[in-house]
């Protein structure tokens, strides 16, 4: 029996809304969410011993008394929790990249707490088996590292997936690293929002992503490292950006929470969980997917794939993987994704920056409505921040105004932080140094590594807590 398309349509309305929308409804809280992934890296040069990587993860939950843990297909942990505060060390995608990710804290300075706490007594382990953790948004020994994910149903799904890229021809202009996964990391926050000012968080912070471009990019790419911000291109150019509206920024202006319902609804999903069986399949239009009697994918079984056919639940929505820079969550809050990972001493500052800015929305949306130094010059958001993810400075922009620019965007931050009344706009100091001289820290390793210093010492450097 054939689906009712406009029933399966207005039911899909109704799960996005109660998933997406009605979190957003209730009073927002000033706690701080945030996530740091960081690269694993061998200091003799070779691939990272993952045997290094198990052995100092039994002593982390050990000392912490992590009591919530997850393991692999061979019985190793690959995520464990705090029931204390919440608190998780995991590994993202692949043994070469740790995370650290906070339960809800009402500061930043407690984050910071616990971090240094969590670190220094990584970084400790890690040093005696000549290993270390650093600060990149991309692992600088990514191509000597072991490239395989880590042993669960999920991990080996989404590698496979990415990897089937080349079934598509030439849908979209591919790269040929669908493993970014395993070697890219980012810092990311998590804020409370409310359902009234979801279109302005969506569209102010769209604007300002080519700006926080010039003060966070840190994922040097290409041969002559032509790209700050590589990381972008991973997702933008692999099977998750098949779809464009699954990636990257919101080239549209959204003026209520009904428009962000459309947009959600116009994203595609490409895996679901059967049973014990991840399965994935072509990325389809989620109407198209909810209104289909069936859908073919493939699942992994025996050391081979499989086919199979099922049937579409609208309990899949909670499947859907969206990789946009500032992403809704069923929790009611925004997800801010698109900073790499900061040098060690300053991750502090991407919880500080969204922090303040979400606490003095009016006036970062006044700025930057009201902008004529990066805006009215023909380009559009996304357009700004490919050009200033480049290592050449774009010609039409003036660096003294972008400066300027920047350190408005930097005290309109501090002003929200001084309204919480807790001592976090210390945080801001090192980005006001980098609005000061458009040096983000790929820029700074770039300028340095063609200039005699070694990928060794930008590893030590950005590892200093």
């Amino acid at each position: 029996m054939k689906h009712d398309n406009k029933a399966a349509s207005e039911k899909l309305d109704e799960a996005i809304y109660e998933k997406y929308i009605r979190p957003t409804q209730r009073k927002r809280k000033p706690c701080v969410g945030t996530e740091f992934e960081l690269p694993i890296v061998n200091l003799s040069g070779k691939a990272v011993d993952f045997e290094v990587v198990h052995a100092v993860t039994d002593e982390f939950v050990r000392h912490f008394s992590f009591d919530r843990l997850s393991r692999d297909e061979d019985g190793c942990i690959y995520a464990a929790q705090s029931s204390q505060n919440d608190d998780i060390l995991s590994y993202d995608c692949s043994y070469n990249t740790l995370e650290l990710s906070f339960g809800a804290k009402d500061d930043i300075h407690e984050v910071d707490r616990l971090f240094r706490r969590y670190y220094t007594f990584l970084q400790s382990r890690f040093a005696g088996y000549g290993h270390t953790l650093t600060g990149m948004g991309v692992n600088p020994h990514y191509a000597v590292n072991r490239g395989e994910p880590i042993h669960n149903g999920r991990y080996r799904m989404l590698l496979h997936h990415l990897k089937s890229y080349e079934k598509y021809g030439d849908a979209i202009p591919f790269h040929d690293n669908p493993d970014f996964g395993l070697f890219s990391c980012a810092a990311q926050v998590q804020l409370d929002v409310e359902e009234s000012t979801l279109p302005e968080v969506f569209n102010t912070f769209t604007k300002l992503e080519p700006l926080k471009s010039v003060l966070f990019a840190n994922s040097l790419w290409g041969s002559n490292h032509e790209l700050l911000c590589g990381r972008d291109r991973f997702w933008k150019n692999s099977l998750h950006g098949l779809n464009r509206h699954n990636v990257d920024m919101y080239d549209v202006s959204f003026s209520s929470s009904d428009d962000i319902l459309s947009y959600i609804k116009s994203m595609s999903i490409y895996c679901v969980e059967r049973g014990e069986k991840y399965i994935n399949f072509h990325p389809t239009l989620l109407d198209d997917y909810f209104s289909a009697d069936s859908v073919e994918g493939e699942y992994f079984a025996e050391g081979g794939y499989r086919p199979i056919r099922f049937e579409p639940s609208i309990e899949d929505l909670k499947y859907l993987r969206s990789f946009k820079f500032e992403d809704l969550t069923y929790r009611g809050t925004v997800e801010f994704r698109s900073v790499c990972t900061q040098p060690v001493r300053d991750l502090m500052s991407v919880a500080a920056f969204h922090t303040g800015l979400m606490e003095n929305l009016p006036a970062l949306s006044g700025l930057l409505d009201s902008d004529t130094v990066l805006y009215h010059k023909g380009y559009n958001p996304t357009e700004l921040r490919e050009c200033l993810n480049r290592r050449s400075f774009p010609s039409f922009l003036k660096k003294s105004e972008i400066t300027s620019l920047l350190t408005d965007v930097l005290d309109i931050a501090s002003e929200g932080l001084h309204r919480r009344s807790l001592g976090e706009e210390s945080y801001l100091l090192p980005l006001y140094e980098r609005a000061k001289t458009l040096l983000s820290p790929a820029r700074k390793m770039a300028e340095g590594l063609e200039n005699g210093k070694t990928t060794e010492f930008f590893i030590r450097d950005y590892a200093e807590l």
